[in-house]
């Protein structure tokens, strides 16, 4: 019998085991502006597509490089070097736009380059450091993943429109 005891504690733990492992994973799509590496959910993401012409709009900030067409809709289009405040650069091969909607809100931003697709553990993710004050509202929290340390954007902060 304490075989049988054994063999069902054995199968309880193992049981037990995939429920931690399972606990809240965020998907999210990383990604280069500079020289940090930035993260959105990998479900507000629309589309990730080449750079192509887009429309220059007058009177806008400096980061709204103007507005395109996809598929019927007139899409924003600003470039996140800028909106950072970071130097502009010229689009190299490795430049996207990647197009966030929420509900009917789209806005394509153009990143430096893609790294991958990474999934963090809610408890990897950190809080918004109180140092940081500028946009605080459009950092989620900064995302640790083997070395790396990942800032998590707010998707819904970056569509708001300030122009």
């Amino acid at each position: 019998m304490s075989n049988q005891l054994q063999d069902v504690l054995q199968k309880q733990q193992e049981q037990k085991k995939p429920a931690a492992e399972n606990e809240d994973v965020i998907q999210l799509v990383a990604f280069v502006v500079g020289s940090e590496e930035f993260a959105l959910p990998i479900l507000t993401i629309q589309e990730i597509i080449k750079p192509f012409e887009y429309t220059r709009v007058p009177g806008v900030p400096n980061y709204v490089l103007g507005v395109f067409n996809m598929r019927g809709w007139v899409i924003p289009l600003i470039n996140l070097r800028l909106k950072f405040g970071l130097p502009f650069e010229k689009p190299t091969e490795d430049t996207r736009y990647i197009v966030i909607k929420i509900q009917e809100e789209r806005a394509g931003f153009v990143i430096d380059r893609l790294t991958e697709a990474v999934r963090i553990k809610e408890s990897d993710v950190d809080p918004t450091p109180e140092t940081i004050s500028q946009d605080e509202s459009l950092i989620y929290g900064v995302g640790k993943k083997d070395d790396r340390l990942i800032t998590i954007l707010r998707p819904e902060e970056l569509l708001k429109r300030t122009f």
